[in-house]
């Protein structure tokens, strides 16, 4: 099969086109939100073109190579084709994998929920070192990471924390996450030095566009104030400014702290809450979200999608592609890559 077939360049070219000749109509300028969104999708477009275009003139420096060393029988050249082969392969494989990408938010920026589960302190610091791998995988994909919601562990780590991922495909990529992690490992907290195994649930919803519209009950809603605390930096103030949103009929909770007011908090709540009930809508295929009922959020801790054992040796292994990893300590630093790569090529049967 043609690379340009497979990544349907035709198609994107045309739709470049189209988007370009609508930026140069009278008016275009006159709805800013709107055109900002064009010159995004444009820009995006363009971006995969050009990753395309590098990808076969790199196939084509790497054959001309090839065909000089067998020209000159030139073994010392063959480290540096095989180097660069490698090098190929992963930018096809994740040009391929960007194609998969087709969802209706997967272009969105991501929702992250992590909870602590059974366990008290040792759960709640394994928390904490998702919070921090997930952070570093982010910004290793120039991913802007923003907190939105934050409560502090009773002695060490964090109970639970919402963060907001900023980018292109973060939720395409990072819905890959959704489910009970699991650690094992000797534990810092215990005095005798004994293995424990922990749990963390990890939730994650798109952000949705303003222009998606979901139709909430006011009577279905229960909002409560409070004072926020916890990690929120100067702006975090002595009034009740964070927002907590209970969706009454399915028991969805969400809460915001972390912006500077209550307006903004209760806003960003309300679009987390949207999110949640879409994500929910779909998967019990429900046409409206009045039939939605509570008895889907019960999570069940024992079947976890990804353990990490530290000891008695060390290993990540994702339970649903069975894709293992021996280095946890590259793992906890953010390199996730290849356990998402695994799932979304799964997910189509690849």
């Amino acid at each position: 099969m043609k690379w340009g077939l497979l990544f349907d360049i035709a198609r994107l070219k045309i739709e470049i086109e189209e988007l370009e000749n609508k930026a140069a109509e009278p008016g275009f300028w006159d709805d800013l939100e709107n055109s900002q969104k064009v010159l995004q999708k444009t820009k995006s477009l363009k971006t995969k073109v050009e990753k395309y275009e590098k990808l076969v003139s790199d196939l084509d420096d790497l054959k001309t190579l090839n065909d000089l060393a067998l020209e000159e029988e030139d073994a010392g050249l063959i480290p540096e084709i095989e180097e660069e082969l490698d090098k190929l392969k992963e930018a096809f494989e994740k040009l391929r994998l960007e194609t998969l990408l087709k969802g209706p938010y997967d272009r969105n920026n991501a929702i992250l929920t992590l909870h602590a589960g059974a366990g008290g302190t040792e759960a709640q610091d394994w928390v904490q070192m998702l919070l921090r791998m997930y952070t570093r995988w982010a910004e290793k994909h120039g991913y802007t990471v923003k907190t939105l919601d934050y409560l502090d562990g009773d002695e060490a780590g964090i109970k639970s924390v919402t963060i907001n991922v900023i980018g292109e495909n973060a939720y395409g990529y990072l819905k890959s996450e959704k489910g009970v992690h699991r650690l094992v490992r000797i534990s810092p907290f215990d005095a005798s030095g004994r293995r424990h195994t922990s749990f963390a649930s990890v939730d994650v919803m798109p952000e949705l566009d303003d222009e998606i519209q979901v139709d909430i009950n006011p009577e279905d809603l229960k909002i409560d104030t409070f004072r926020s605390s916890g990690a929120g930096g100067q702006h975090i103030n002595k009034t009740e400014s964070a927002v907590r949103i209970t969706h009454i009929p399915t028991g969805i909770v969400v809460s915001c702290q972390t912006e500077r007011s209550q307006f903004q908090n209760r806003d960003t709540a309300m679009k987390m809450l949207k999110a949640k009930l879409i994500e929910l809508k779909e998967r019990e295929h429900k046409e409206k979200i009045e039939d939605l009922k509570g008895v889907q959020l019960d999570i069940a801790w024992g079947s976890q999608i990804r353990s990490y054992v530290f000891c008695p040796y060390t290993l990540v292994k994702d339970h649903r592609t069975n894709y293992e990893m021996g280095d946890v300590d590259a793992v906890m630093d953010g390199e996730l890559d290849k356990f998402i790569n695994a799932y979304l090529a799964s997910e189509k049967q690849l």
